[in-house]
Parts: C-alpha cells; structure tokens; sequence
C-alpha cells in the first residue's frame, strides 16, 4: 500500500508538515477563519474609533461656542433642559 504513494508522501517530514499545515489553517484556535473574522472586526472598530473621534471633536467645539457665548449657553439650556426663567412657563409640543 506504502508503494502506490508518491514518494513525497511516504517522507515523514513531508506528511508531519502537511498535516501541520492542516492543523493550523482550519483547526487550530487561531484558524484562517478566525483570522479573516478578527482582521473584519478590526476593520469595523477601526471605522467606529473614526466616527466617534470626530463626534468628540464636533462635541468639543460646540462646548467651546457655548462656554464663549451666554447667548448661545442660555438658548442651549432652554431647548436641551427645559430650564426657564421664574416669570416664563413652558408649554411643550409633541408632534404625533
């Protein structure tokens, strides 16, 4: 039986390293297709991390108007917190 095999295949470090190969490209815990799914997952942290440092940099401006400008403090204070005056009421409108 030995002797039908291609003589690469009847080599013992040949056949440990293929099936070395095997072990590590679909069975090993760090696997291909652990690796194509990790290195995709990275790539959309990436995109994430990107997106939320320029709201931060958005958010960082707009703080910065507003501890500048009483006017623009006190119109964000009214719209975002409902805050008031003592003398003034507030009437809240839903759109349905």
């Amino acid at each position: 039986m030995l002797k039908k095999l291609p003589p690469a295949f009847r080599n013992f470090y040949v056949v440990t390293g293929l099936l070395f190969f095997i072990w590590l490209l679909l069975l090993d815990s760090n696997d291909l297709i652990s690796r194509f799914k990790m290195t995709a997952k990275v790539n959309s942290l990436e995109n994430e991390k990107e997106f939320y440092l320029e709201k931060i940099s958005e958010v960082e401006k707009d703080r910065k108007e507003l501890l500048t400008n009483k006017e623009l403090l006190e119109k964000f204070a009214r719209e975002k917190y409902l805050m008031k005056k003592e003398t003034e009421d507030i009437f809240i409108i839903q759109e349905e």
